[in-house]
């Protein structure tokens, strides 16, 4: 009976088989591709923003989406280089999205979606009306 537990402990232990091959980097390889997506996603939540009326800041490293509404809601894009991951904090939500080189961008492992696919989903819940990123 031990033996059982003892491979059922090991199998459940075993990560996830995933869809996206997360990929290991060094922080140089990560900062340059967290740089290339915080630039492109900068620049198209500005033209979002332009027209769904929100408005985007960035400053120390991250990208903060800002509602003018009565609870002055915010999105934040952060890099979190230690574990090589963007994370998003949104809808009372945390993000964590790594790089996959099967989709050439960082991938939100779960659904599948792309960081800009994401984007797109969680604007569209808080306005209402969709957004694409």
């Amino acid at each position: 009976m031990a033996a059982i537990r003892a491979l059922t402990v090991r199998f459940l232990a075993r990560p996830r088989a995933s869809r996206y091959s997360v990929v290991t980097m060094d922080e140089k390889e990560f900062q340059k591709r967290c740089d290339l997506a915080f630039e492109s996603l900068r620049r198209r939540l500005q033209e979002a923003g332009d027209t769904h009326g929100f408005e985007v800041e960035g400053g120390s490293g991250k990208l903060e989406v800002l509602f003018e509404d009565d609870d002055e809601t915010r999105f934040v894009i952060s890099p979190n280089t230690p574990v090589r991951q963007i994370w998003i904090s949104a809808l009372t939500t945390s993000f964590k999205l790594s790089w996959s080189d099967a989709a050439g961008t960082f991938v939100l492992e779960k659904t599948g979606e792309t960081l800009m696919q994401l984007m797109g989903r969680i604007l569209t819940e808080q306005l209402g009306s969709p957004v694409s990123v």
